[in-house]
């Protein structure tokens, strides 16, 4: 019996890539190849790449590097963000054989050829302005929660961000077809649908390759409400003029949007979001957070915040610190800014010392952690609904409320991707929150 040939995936970056990354490595199962993990043999190693940040481009020949200790003759494949900015960059890398872009990276198949590694690396990337069409994409890799791709690209010009180079004009899938791919999530026996896309409130747009709203996110969330056999339905990060009230409302009363939030504030000064290009300020952000938490008192909130943006002064900053310790909010994903190529903000003058950005961050994370203790304190001796994963830790496994607390229990593997009833009892010494099992009978509803 002939052996099949394997292919292993890396994915850097956001729950889109991951998503995409899944749906790539569908179509290599599809040509007859076997998938294993990348610390293992393969003959063909894909790496999807981010660049969002500059560690994430740096990661790449790190990566390419590991690939091929394993395996020197392994053909090395990379797409995603960073391979559409610096394909050659990525070309100047040793061992790497092929490049895909934007559009390409979904063709994968049509490239790679007889896996023999090549003296010369290909390219195959295309024109920004093509990436106009839209591929659905989901994973389905874990056993309790799957990434639905519903809208691709941003028509933003926000002058810090790379995205619209490497993924084009805001587009969306139909609304038929993500109500489809649901269903066929459903079907896997996953509990969880992340939502994922680059501007998931701008959902609608191009969705029948025009740049008319045919549907809105609204319409999106309330279709997806009704499918049966999911059991949670979780928002990634939205943008705040696009999360409108109406769907706050919504999620609010919901059978399967659970009241967790994720929304880039990116800074607190009204200053330094008018130099972002942003499209709101302080004031309706801060209304946005006083709604969900008035509908739903419980709701988590995640923030995303840069710090070091051209010209943020102390002044800057301390509008950030206090704005963001004022509001009633769960957690902060805080970035350092990092200049990157061909954006309006990296020939900005003023650019901020490298000492005083780190020490900004630091200051941020402290924050972001005394924040979520007081959220998890908060909910100590609540009962939530947890579903529960499948890695076991020393012991302990750990598993999700539907506002987004971590919680702890003994580990026993009957329990995974079940949702029980768990009465959060104490906060462990690193931060997490152990859990008491109260009802093995699964609930059918979410508590908000």
């Amino acid at each position: 019996m002939e052996q099949k040939p394997k292919v292993a995936f890396y994915t850097l970056g956001c729950k889109l890539n991951f998503s995409e990354t899944s749906t790539i490595s569908r179509t290599f199962e599809q040509e007859g190849f076997e998938k294993v993990g990348f610390e293992k043999f393969a003959d063909v190693y894909v790496i999807n790449t981010c660049s969002v940040t500059e560690n994430a481009d740096k990661e790449c020949k790190r990566i390419v590097k590991s690939a091929l200790k394993i395996n020197p003759e392994g053909y090395v494949c990379v797409v995603g963000c960073y391979a559409q900015l610096k394909p050659e960059e990525i070309a100047k890398i040793e061992g790497v054989d092929l490049v895909l872009g934007a559009t390409e990276k979904f063709k994968i198949s049509q490239y790679i050829g007889n896996l023999q590694k090549k003296q010369t690396t290909e390219i195959h990337s295309c024109e920004i302005e093509d990436a106009n069409f839209f591929t659905g994409s989901f994973s389905v890799g874990d056993r309790t929660r799957s990434f639905l791709k519903v809208q691709d690209g941003c028509d933003y010009p926000c002058t810090y961000c790379t995205i619209p180079l490497a993924r084009g004009i805001s587009r969306s899938d139909s609304l038929e077809n993500v109500v489809e791919n649901a269903k066929k999530i459903a079907q896997q026996g996953i509990k969880e649908i992340v939502l994922t896309g680059v501007n998931i409130g701008d959902y609608g747009k191009g969705e029948f390759g025009n740049k008319k709203h045919q549907h809105t996110f609204l319409d999106l969330v309330k279709e997806l409400d009704e499918i049966e056999d999911i059991d949670r339905i979780r928002i990634s990060s939205i943008e705040p003029n696009l999360l409108k009230n109406e769907t706050i409302e919504f999620v609010s009363q919901s059978k399967r949007f659970v009241p967790h939030f994720h929304i880039p504030l990116q800074s607190g000064s009204d200053t330094i979001l008018k130099a972002m290009k942003r499209r709101y300020l302080t004031a309706l952000y801060k209304e946005r957070v006083e709604r969900i938490k008035e509908s739903m008192p419980d709701a988590a909130i995640g923030v995303d915040v840069i710090v070091g943006f051209p010209g943020e002064s102390d002044n800057d900053f301390e509008e950030t610190y206090n704005f963001l310790n004022s509001l009633d909010i769960s957690y902060l994903h805080v970035f350092t800014y990092s200049k990157r190529d061909n954006t309006a903000a990296s020939l900005m003058e003023q650019q901020v010392d490298e000492k005083i950005k780190n020490e900004r961050n630091k200051r941020l994370r402290i924050l972001s952690i005394k924040k979520r203790l007081h959220f998890y304190e908060k909910n100590l001796n609540k009962i939530y609904p947890v579903l529960f994963e499948a890695e076991n830790k020393d012991g302990f496994m750990y598993g999700f409320t539907p506002n987004y607390i971590k919680t702890k229990v003994d580990y026993d593997k009957n329990l995974i991707n079940r949702v029980l009833e768990v009465k959060l009892r104490e906060l462990d010494k690193d931060g997490n929150l152990v859990g008491e099992i109260i009802a093995i009978n699964e609930p059918n509803h979410i508590l908000q």
